[in-house]
């Protein structure tokens, strides 16, 4: 069997509903010389018997969030690119291939993304100017939000051997701890084409998830513990701007809600990840 150009990772949990128009948007690509892998997070719903009408790679796991599923699909890809979809999404059916002649016109760059349509429910949605698709260096949008869609990306194999994976400690916003990872690594180009439709506004999204500032803000203090001697003052200054922000939106709701011990532990964490930084003395954060 030929070996495939392209993986299509498409990591799933009781979505049998609405995976299969997934499914087949891929098998619709105009570019053929692909495999899809389906990794399912522990469906209960009817997923394994959705999954015997298509020709897909079926890797069946227990739960443990979407970014150990990413990670299983990565394991199995045979593709020298990696193309995600989101189970609720799909690709317009010529993507992989503009996306292929993108990287042989610009053979320096390492991921590409496209733009998107959104619709929630039958409503098809107008993206705000924040939310405008990244292009280039992209630190700066990187650290306030996911300027970056990951059903619309391709992304050269080599990448994750430069970053790492997905962290798997990140049961949400595992997506925003990945991009800035790559936005202090390498540009993103983009297709100014919406060749990605996203279907939203449903209750199983984890963008629904409450507290997800905190999960931002864990991101933020691993990149800045990790990756320090790599930022720039600019980019460290930027960085401890919006953690501290992020901070305080979340632990002003953990507050609220009653959740001390997370917020404390957060506080914690943050003192200590700034305290020795050019960032001294922290008198602005919020005192339990």
């Amino acid at each position: 069997m030929k070996t495939p150009v392209v993986s299509v990772i498409i990591p799933t949990y009781n979505r049998a509903y609405i995976l299969f128009k997934a499914i087949e948007s891929v098998l619709n690509q105009t570019f053929k010389n692909l495999e899809i892998i389906v990794v399912d997070d522990g469906s209960t719903d009817q997923t394994p018997k959705l999954i015997t009408r298509y020709p897909v790679v079926y890797v069946k796991k227990p739960r443990k969030g979407v970014a150990h599923a990413r990670n299983r699909g990565l394991f199995h890809a045979k593709g020298r690119y990696i193309a995600f979809l989101d189970s609720d999404d799909m690709f317009t059916p010529t993507k992989l291939e503009e996306q292929l002649l993108f990287f042989e016109k610009h053979p320096s760059y390492k991921i590409v993304q496209t733009d998107e349509i959104w619709y929630k429910g039958e409503k098809r949605l107008n993206p705000k100017k924040i939310h405008k698709k990244a292009e280039g260096w992209f630190f700066e949008r990187a650290v306030k939000l996911c300027v970056v869609s990951m059903s619309t990306v391709l992304i050269k194999k080599e990448l994750f051997e430069e970053i790492g994976v997905f962290d798997e400690e990140f049961w949400v916003c595992e997506d925003y701890e990945f991009w800035l990872r790559v936005a202090i690594k390498t540009p993103v180009g983009l297709i100014p084409k919406p060749l990605v439709i996203k279907s939203g506004g449903r209750e199983d999204q984890l963008s629904a998830t409450k507290g997800l500032d905190y999960y931002r803000t864990l991101a933020l203090i691993k990149l800045f513990k990790n990756y320090q001697k790599e930022l720039s003052l600019e980019q460290k200054l930027i960085l401890f701007g919006e953690a501290k922000n992020k901070f305080n939106i979340f632990y002003r709701g953990a507050l609220k809600h009653g959740n001390l011990n997370q917020a404390f532990n957060l506080k914690k964490l943050f003192e200590e990840t700034f305290k020795e930084s050019v960032f001294s003395p922290l008198k602005s954060l919020p005192k339990l």
